[in-house]
């Protein structure tokens, strides 16, 4: 969320930040500084009266002890007139406060000075691509069909069992499955990152805290009765650990990490682009996240840019990452780099990981802070990246690595699967 005093000093930098989403912000900025004047305002008069009514009830007593009971009563109607009039200006107060605060879950981040203008993902830059299509001594087949012919992901089970989207892992495609969280998790253990094993549900404040509310609510799955949305990323969970969090001084890294199921309705998703693999509503991830004092933030988005590809590297992948354009930045994001993997089967790139940085906006909701070297309350800085989504993964694990006779496993992964191969 936007920074209240930071529209007041700096409105022509946002309308002018935002641009780069292609969105005019300046209708809505005028409305929350009209807001916020009057919310002030009102402030200031509550205040006033506050203040007068102290200053009554000292008389009253006075009045009292000096026998003047006609004063004393003149006074305690003034004083009843005073608490209405504060009652009803309270109202009105808390209605500006109101307003402002959806107005401000409206606003996107400001993207960084790096980020690029751009409409869609076709205006995104690559900065970085490592590794060579695979040459194969067979015709490759896509990961579904490699699926159904080695028995390792059962799509048709889980359609009956569930729905699209939700797919059954067994026998050496499970164990594949475990591997990769057990890799993952351990090269983020290597890395400093502490180990969490989050809830799968969180609370409407959760969701607000971290940017996917009112943002993503129609792609969040929602339990009504118990007023709780399964989570669609691990991020939820760990980053509001310090929901309303003061931190005690200056001197913080902190790095978190955890794997979970996720759940996204993906709502809208259909065609070619989605078979097998490629999307699914059910999926595991392994997340970092990272609460940083606003001077490291760059240093650690390139550490944790470093981490995913460290991964990739490792499992032998063909990569590329991209610095996404203002158009396809996501809503909570300062900057993104989205990790790509080829799948040579299918012929196209399959986004693996988003890291992020949110620099205050995160925050901003949580009220999550620091004591600087004055001792005054600053926000700290959020960041967060997937390291890393399994399903795209696994998918171009089976292609990339598959032969003639059976798929080979990456060397990183052989003191987990227990297995060298699938054949």
């Amino acid at each position: 969320m936007l920074e209240i005093t930071r529209i007041r000093t700096d409105k022509q930098a946002l309308i002018d930040g935002l641009k780069k989403r292609n969105i005019d912000a300046t209708e809505t900025l005028d409305s929350i500084i009209l807001r916020d004047q009057q919310w002030r305002s009102g402030k200031t008069e509550l205040e006033s009266i506050s203040a007068e009514l102290n200053q009554l009830a000292k008389e009253i007593g006075e009045l009292f002890k000096q026998g003047k009971q006609d004063e004393a009563a003149a006074a305690k109607e003034k004083t009843a007139g005073l608490k209405a009039k504060e009652s009803e200006l309270k109202l009105t107060v808390d209605a500006h406060e109101a307003a402002i605060t959806q107005l401000l879950y409206t606003l996107p981040n400001v993207p960084n000075e790096q980020v690029k203008f751009g409409k869609s993902e076709q205006d995104n830059e690559t900065v970085f691509e490592e590794g060579t299509v695979p040459n194969f001594d067979c015709t490759p087949l896509p990961h579904w069909d490699l699926a159904k012919k080695y028995e390792l992901i059962d799509f048709e089970l889980g359609v009956k069992v569930t729905g699209a989207g939700f797919p059954f892992y067994r026998g050496k495609g499970a164990k594949l499955q475990r591997a990769l969280i057990s890799f993952f998790l351990e090269e983020a253990d290597k890395a400093g990152y502490e180990e969490f094993i989050p809830p799968l549900v969180v609370n409407e404040a959760s969701g607000y805290g971290t940017g996917q509310l009112p943002d993503k609510e129609g792609q969040m799955y929602y339990c009504q009765e118990d007023d709780f949305y399964l989570i669609p990323t691990a991020e939820v969970p760990l980053t509001n650990i310090y929901r309303d969090v003061i931190l005690p001084n200056d001197q913080f890294s902190i790095k978190l990490t955890g794997y979970t199921p996720c759940f996204r309705r993906e709502a809208g998703s259909y065609g070619k682009d989605v078979r097998g693999l490629n999307r699914l509503h059910q999926f595991d991830k392994v997340e970092i996240v990272r609460i940083e004092h606003p001077d490291n933030t760059a240093k650690a988005l390139d550490e944790m840019i470093e981490h995913v590809k460290n991964l990739l590297s490792k499992l032998g992948l063909q990569y590329r990452i991209l610095r996404l354009c203002g158009g396809d930045t996501g809503f909570a994001s300062a900057m993104t780099y989205d990790f790509e993997v080829y799948s040579a089967a299918q012929e196209k790139w399959l986004e693996v990981s988003s890291v992020s940085r949110f620099d205050t906006f995160q925050a901003n909701r949580l009220k999550l802070r620091f004591k600087n070297a004055t001792k005054n309350n600053q926000l700290c800085h959020t960041l967060n990246g997937s390291a890393l989504a399994l399903p795209r993964i696994v998918a171009a694990l089976l292609e990339n690595h598959q032969t003639a006779d059976g798929i080979n496993i990456p060397e990183a992964l052989h003191k987990f699967t227990g297995f060298t191969k699938i054949d």
